[in-house]
């Protein structure tokens, strides 16, 4: 019988195509792992624009206890170091190519590791960061400077939001899409109307907020389309002495001037297990109690991870 030669052929000599397909079916911590050391290939493949336009860190968690003065966490030294070895290997093999960065609610960046990321993916355009316990204002300002396209940020609440608001008004003129997690008040709300008066889409969903917070948005945002009140704790604050209640539905004078929105979602259900958990954790949801990964979602499908 003839001998049929076989030539075998090396991993290195698969098409790029191929090996981008390949390292797709992978997670971060497989992509980093150092197969792009195996050769010039491989490293060619890593690279592919195609592996970048997320980096999505959203099931990596700080090692942390809670300490009672700023930042009220403290995050031992080996996670951030290695937060700080993924962050550099992630944003050398994007080569500048991420749009999208998404942080666990858990995972708590400090100002260096964020500067050092917004310098490295200068087109991003969706932010998800959810805490923000060590980051100062110098340091978000910063790279908001550096992010000029981007279009939307899920964030935290926080005490004095005009800095921010008015950083990225100034230098994000695509922005259009906010979700704040956390208390929603009135504070924040005119803000908002102050310096982003065009923001389209606003999400809101498992916090608390307060009626006249909420006809404030209505009557001021005229360019919004999409807003997400559901699973709130919406709270009615009438004159002294009357008690603050919670509201159980909407009434007619909200609907009606929600009608305009092209989108306005809403859940006040005594059934609904999110509402549920709202009312229980009073606005401030303790996500770390539920599911993995239900912090993530949204109604709002551009919102939703």
């Amino acid at each position: 019988m003839e001998e049929i030669d076989c030539v075998a052929r090396r991993w290195e000599d698969l098409d790029i195509d191929i090996l981008v397909k390949i390292f797709q079916s992978f997670d971060i911590y497989q992509l980093t792992s150092g197969i792009a050391q195996v050769c010039s290939s491989w490293r060619m493949a890593c690279c592919d624009p195609l592996l970048w336009r997320t980096l999505d860190l959203s099931m990596m968690k700080s090692n942390f206890i809670k300490i009672p003065l700023e930042p009220y966490v403290y995050v031992d030294a080996r996670s951030d170091k290695s937060l700080t070895h993924l962050l550099k290997t992630s944003l050398s093999l994007s080569q500048g190519n991420i749009m999208t960065l998404i942080f666990h609610f858990n995972l708590y960046v400090s100002d260096d590791q964020l500067t050092y990321t917004a310098e490295r993916c200068p087109r991003l355009r969706r932010l998800v960061m959810p805490a923000w316990n060590r980051i100062k204002k110098t340091g978000i300002c910063k790279a908001i400077r550096i992010w000029n396209d981007l279009e939307s940020l899920t964030m935290p609440s926080i005490a004095n939001p005009p800095y921010l608001l008015e950083e990225i008004a100034n230098n994000c003129k695509n922005f259009s899409e906010l979700k704040v997690m956390g208390p929603f008040d009135n504070f924040f709300a005119a803000t908002i109307i102050m310096y982003l008066p065009n923001i389209r889409v606003l999400s809101l969903r498992c916090s608390m907020l307060v009626k006249d917070t909420l006809i404030s948005i209505l009557n001021e945002l005229r360019n919004l389309e999409v807003l997400n009140i559901s699973h709130c704790l919406l709270i009615e604050i009438p004159p002294p002495p009357a008690p603050r209640r919670i509201m159980r539905e909407l009434d007619q004078s909200i609907l009606e001037k929600a009608s305009r929105l092209r989108e306005f979602l809403t859940c006040m259900k005594d059934s609904c297990i999110m509402c549920q958990r709202t009312r229980n954790d009073e606005g401030l949801m303790r996500w770390y109690k539920y599911e993995e990964g239900v912090w993530k979602a949204d109604e709002v499908s551009s919102l939703s991870l």
